[in-house]
C-alpha cells in the first residue's frame, strides 16, 4: 500500500499552490459528505454493553500484542510465503477454541467464533506479508532476514505494517473468544496472504481467498479492515465513505521500431523516441480528458527498458506503468486513451505499439459501503474520541481488500501510528528502509476493530 502527497514545491507561486491546497481539501469533504445518506444514522447506533469490559482486556493485553508484532518484525515473510506466520496465528487461535482453517490462498489462515447467540457473520481481516526491502531502523528487533527475490538478493522487512495488523487481530480474537457465549452472531478472521501482491507467475492475496470461498460457510454479512499509517499521530483514525483506496492497473507498453547504427538514425524507426513521445503524451490524460473536481487520477511510467549499448538504436523499447482511478467510468477512459496515443503516436512515427492492460495485476476501488459506513461512525468515535475521527482525502494508493469489498459491504479506515510531534513530511513514508511505527497504536486498533464488530452485533 503506497500512498500519495501533492507537491506544492513545484507550483511557482506559493500563493496559487496554497490556495490549490485549500481548495482541494475542501472540495474533497464535500465530496465525501455529499454521498452520506440524509439523516443521522450513526445518532442511531446503541453502543454494545460488551465494550467496556472489551476495553478493559484490550489495556491488560497490549504488552503481549506488542511482543508479537515484533517478533513477527523480526522475521518477515514474503507473500505465499508466510508460513511461519500462519504457523503462530494458527496455533494462537486453536488455543482460544476458535475453529481453524488453515492453507487457505497458500499461506492464508482463518479462524471462525460461533457466538452463543444467533446474529450476523462479521469478518475481520489483517494481512500478513512482507516487502522486499532492507530495514535501516536502529531497532533492537529489526529485521535481519534476507531472501531472493526476482533473481535478486534483498532484504526483506515489514515496511507496511502488517506485522502490527496480525498483532491486533490475533488480541481482538483472544478478547473476544473470552465472551463467546454473550456474542450475538459470528466473527470470521481472516489472516490474509500476498497482499502486497503474489510472486510472479503466482495467485493470491484476497482475490484467491475470494474465489477458494472465504466469504462463504458461513456466508459473511459485512467485512471490517484497517491500516496502520506511518504519518498519521497516534490516537486518530481516518476514513472516507465511497472510494477511499485507487483502483489499480499494471500497464505494458512495447514499441516495435527498426533497429540501424547509432550513427546513421535516419535508416532507423526509432523506439527509444517514440516511447519518449508517449511518455509525454500520456501526461495529458489527467491534464485533459479527467474531470479533476470529480476524482483524482494517476498515470505512470516507471520503467523503461531498451538497447545494449549506446551506439545501436535498438528495434524494440518495453515500458511498464501503473493506473490509478476511483470510478470504473474513469477506468474505462484510462485505458482507452493510453491504448489509442500509444498505438496513434507510434503510428505517426513509422512504429508499433502494442498494449496490454491489465499487465500483471488489477485491484477494484477500495470502496467503503455508504449506508454501512455512515452507521458504524459512531463506533470509530466511541473508540477514538469525535475529534480524533477525520475525513481522510482519496488515497491514490491501491489495496486488494477491495475484492472482499465487490462481494460484502465493507469499511476500511486507517489507525494513526506517528509519534505525537512529529512532522508528517519528515516522516518516513511506508514502504521505505526508514519506516517505523509508534506501538502505542496498537491500543486503539484493538478498540476500534471490537466497537465495530460488538456494536454491529447489538444492532
Amino acid at each position: 500500500m503506497t500512498l500519495f502527497r501533492f507537491n506544492f514545491s513545484k507550483i511557482a507561486n506559493k500563493s496559487l499552490a496554497l490556495c490549490f491546497m485549500g481548495c482541494a481539501i475542501l472540495s474533497t469533504t464535500v465530496s465525501a459528505q455529499s454521498t452520506l445518506p440524509k439523516g443521522n444514522a450513526a445518532s442511531q447506533l446503541t453502543k454494545s454493553k460488551l465494550i467496556p469490559k472489551a476495553f478493559q482486556q484490550v489495556e491488560a493485553l497490549n504488552d503481549k500484542v506488542i511482543q508479537w508484532r515484533r517478533d513477527f518484525h523480526q522475521h518477515p515473510e514474503l507473500g505465499n510465503s508466510e508460513h511461519r506466520t500462519a504457523g503462530i496465528v494458527a496455533k494462537h487461535l486453536e488455543s482460544l477454541g476458535i475453529e481453524v482453517k488453515t492453507g487457505v490462498a497458500k499461506t492464508g489462515v482463518v479462524g471462525l467464533l460461533k457466538g452463543g447467540k444467533p446474529g450476523p457473520v462479521i469478518a475481520l481481516r489483517a494481512d500478513m506479508d512482507a516487502l522486499p526491502v532492507t530495514e535501516r531502523v536502529d531497532l533492537p528487533f529489526a529485521s535481519k532476514v534476507k531472501t531472493t527475490y526476482n533473481d535478486q538478493e534483498v532484504g526483506v522487512m515489514h515496511a507496511c505494517g502488517h506485522d502490527a495488523h496480525v498483532a491486533m487481530l490475533m488480541g481482538v480474537a483472544e478478547i473476544l473468544a473470552s465472551m463467546k457465549a454473550e456474542l450475538k452472531g459470528t466473527v470470521k478472521f481472516i489472516f490474509q496472504p500476498a497482499e502486497e501482491g503474489a510472486p510472479v507467475g503466482e495467485e493470491g492475496g484476497a482475490e484467491l481467498m475470494v474465489k477458494e470461498g472465504v466469504l462463504e460457510n458461513p456466508k459473511v454479512d459485512v467485512i471490517f479492515g484497517l491500516h496502520i499509517n506511518s504519518q498519521t499521530p497516534v490516537g486518530t483514525l481516518t476514513y472516507r465513505p465511497g472510494g477511499i483506496m485507487a483502483g489499480v492497473n499494471d500497464m505494458k507498453i512495447t514499441i516495435h521500431g527498426q533497429q540501424a547504427h547509432g550513427a546513421y538514425p535516419w535508416s532507423s524507426v526509432d523506439p527509444i523516441v517514440v516511447s519518449a513521445q508517449i511518455v509525454n503524451n500520456l501526461q495529458t490524460i489527467v491534464s485533459r480528458s479527467l474531470n479533476v473536481t470529480e476524482n483524482p487520477g494517476v498515470i505512470t511510467i516507471g520503467s523503461i527498458h531498451g538497447g545494449v549499448r549506446s551506439n545501436i538504436i535498438p528495434e524494440k523499447v518495453e515500458m511498464l506503468g501503473t493506473i490509478r482511478s476511483f470510478t470504473a467510468a474513469d477506468e474505462k477512459l484510462f485505458i482507452e486513451r493510453i491504448k489509442a496515443i500509444a498505438t496513434k503516436t507510434a503510428e505517426a512515427a513509422g512504429a508499433k505499439a502494442e498494449v496490454q492492460i491489465p499487465y500483471s495485476s488489477h485491484y477494484p476501488v477500495t470502496f467503503n459501503d455508504i449506508t454501512l459506513t455512515a452507521k458504524m461512525l459512531l463506533s470509530l468515535q466511541n473508540a477514538a474520541g469525535v475529534d480524533n475521527v477525520k475525513l481522510k482525502p482519496p488515497v491514490t494508493g491501491a489495496e486488494d481488500f477491495s475484492f472482499f469489498q465487490e462481494k460484502v459491504p465493507g469499511l476500511f479506515y486507517f489507525l494513526g501510528a506517528m509519534p505525537k510531534g512529529n512532522d508528517p513530511l519528515k516522516t518516513a513514508s511506508h514502504h521505505t528502509p526508514d519506516f517505523y511505527l509508534d506501538e502505542s497504536s496498537f491500543v486503539l486498533g484493538m478498540k476500534s476493530l471490537l466497537n465495530l464488530t460488538l456494536d454491529y452485533f447489538g444492532n
